[in-house]
């Protein structure tokens, strides 16, 4: 089937096609929609989009030979300048299908690693897409080769034909890939050092996760008055942005914004983010933005609870924020949801809205990482009473003659430098 969508003039074109079988989890349309955002992103005009529903992918065409040539005649009719599978594609289908659809091919994975590419910004975050990339076209080196070109060499070349061009392009890509990794973890270094650094600042953490495009960059402009790039664009955060927020109460807190979560984020992808997805492992807790006027609000939630598991922060002290509240009809389902979902509440980041119990939410979070110490100082390291005051909240200060008694909730960091003065 298709459906037919008001075109624009953009310089690429596409048809958009997905395959549905007894294993999807998610409906065609739905996995369409958020496919025709991604191509949006990615200043991709959308033609038409095409589905099939099958009992199994075939392993040669992913839609079946018959069908792949019911594709030709729409691509023939309307000439996009690529066609985008939704479904992964090994690269014996890719190669079927480019030589079948006369045109270019490629799936999801490539979508998304071409978005990354376009708007990763610092050295780190380019590494990691050019390695993702590599990583994924590897194996599909050579596909389009005719039998001619695979072979380079000649009359008295050592070995007869001497090396084929898919083993010279082969070659070059893993030299690449090695280069390009010792670069990365120079650059990881200096990550975990400025995380070392961060670690030794008496401020709890906080990371921003969520699916992409859920309004994370919003939130963090609007607490810290910083100036994040944030759009409706899926992706529009890649490297992870850390500010310091002040909250009602005094307490400061360091917040980082990460990037955003989509279903079945490329595996390649995953590896190569890691050391930027490490975000959500070191902080001390995490606030899980829900974009709640999606229609698909619940398979987002799901998607990003899963993506915790596999990072191994799914142990975390999560607070969930469902944003986006003015876009909601029914506010008094969303007063529900919320009563039932532990440490939560909802806010309209945008309008600047419900930001007073998000600021109770986060204060009662950290009230969980922090300890109420009473410490007896000695005058001669005063400047403890002064970290007391920047860095966690004074509930009282006694001048003694000795000492100064100080009664204050403090990050465990800084908790560890006054242990030798408490009171117990």
């Amino acid at each position: 089937m298709t459906n037919k969508l008001q075109a624009n003039v953009t310089d690429e074109s596409a048809i958009l096609v997905a395959l549905e079988t007894d294993e999807s989890l998610d409906s065609i349309e739905v996995r369409l929609d958020e496919l025709t955002e991604l191509a949006s992103t990615a200043d991709i005009e959308v033609l038409d989009r095409f589905s099939q529903r099958k009992h199994k992918a075939d392993s040669a065409f992913l839609i079946g030979h018959g069908k792949a040539d019911e594709l030709y005649t729409l691509v023939a009719e309307l000439e996009p300048t690529v066609v985008i599978f939704d479904n992964e594609l090994s690269p014996t289908q890719q190669r079927n299908l480019e030589i079948t659809l006369k045109t270019r091919v490629m799936d999801r994975t490539q979508l998304i690693l071409d978005i990354f590419a376009q708007r990763a910004r610092t050295r780190e975050g380019k590494l990691q897409v050019q390695l993702a990339q590599l990583t994924y076209s590897l194996p599909r080196v050579g596909l389009l080769y005719t039998k001619f070109e695979r072979q380079q060499g000649g009359i008295g070349v050592r070995g007869g034909g001497g090396e084929s061009k898919v083993a010279l392009d082969k070659r070059k890509i893993r030299e690449d890939i090695a280069e390009l990794t010792r670069e990365l973890e120079e650059v990881k270094k200096t990550r975990r050092q400025q995380r070392s650094a961060r670690r030794k600042l008496p401020f709890p953490s906080a990371a921003l996760v969520g699916y992409t495009s859920a309004g994370k960059s919003t939130l963090l402009n609007l607490l810290s008055g910083s100036e994040v790039l944030a759009d409706r664009m899926l992706f529009s955060t890649l490297d992870p942005t850390t500010r310091r927020v002040t909250l009602p109460d005094g307490r400061g807190i360091l917040l980082t914004d990460t990037v955003g979560f989509i279903r079945s984020l490329p595996h390649d992808l995953v590896a190569a983010f890691r050391a930027t997805l490490e975000e959500t492992i070191e902080a001390d807790f995490l606030i899980h933005v829900v974009d709640i006027s999606s229609p698909e609000a619940d398979r987002h939630r799901d998607t990003v609870l899963e993506t915790l598991e596999a990072l191994g922060a799914h142990d975390k002290l999560i607070l969930t924020v469902f944003n986006k509240s003015d876009l909601v009809e029914n506010i008094e389902e969303l007063q529900e949801l919320v009563a039932k979902t532990p440490n939560s509440c909802y806010i309209s980041a945008a309008k600047a809205e419900g930001l007073n119990q998000l600021m109770e939410r986060v204060s009662e979070t950290i009230k969980n990482l922090v300890d109420t110490m009473l410490v007896a100082i000695p005058y001669s390291r005063s400047e403890l009473v002064a970290q007391c005051h920047e860095f966690g909240v004074v509930h009282s200060v006694d001048y003694g003659p000795e000492h100064i008694l100080v009664r204050a909730d403090v990050a465990r960091s800084l908790a560890g430098k006054l242990e030798e003065f408490q009171i117990v």
